[in-house]
């Protein structure tokens, strides 16, 4: 049985945009070779940090959503922390989603507002 999992990781952002795509490929290779499937990979690009991160104000936003069993997860993380690039980093399981709630649901909800 395999889970969704959403992961955003922060890269620092004096990575130039070829060690930008370097750290992403690299990420994406590790867990597709531990068996995860249908990864997607959003670059959020440059923003600013509420706080400081390693002396760094900035830092560069990589959204990854993958399947897998979990086993995947702490040697993931394991790589991401011995690796420079990534500042930090945070996986959540995403529950499944119902495909689509009916206007009976809406209603009842917006009445229990």
């Amino acid at each position: 049985m395999s889970n969704h999992y959403e992961m955003m990781y922060i890269l620092r952002p004096d990575l130039s945009e070829e060690k930008v795509r370097e750290a992403v490929g690299k990420y994406q290779n590790f867990i597709a070779e531990r068996g995860a499937e249908n990864i997607q990979i959003q670059n959020r690009g440059k923003r600013r940090l509420a706080y400081p991160i390693k002396k760094f104000l900035d830092g560069i936003y990589i959204q990854m959503n993958y399947q897998a069993d979990g086993t995947q997860i702490a040697p993931l993380e394991r790589a991401m922390r011995l690796g420079e690039e990534v500042i930090r980093y945070m996986t959540l399981k995403i529950k499944a989603q119902p495909i689509e709630a009916s206007a009976s649901d809406a209603e009842a909800a917006a009445e229990e507002e």
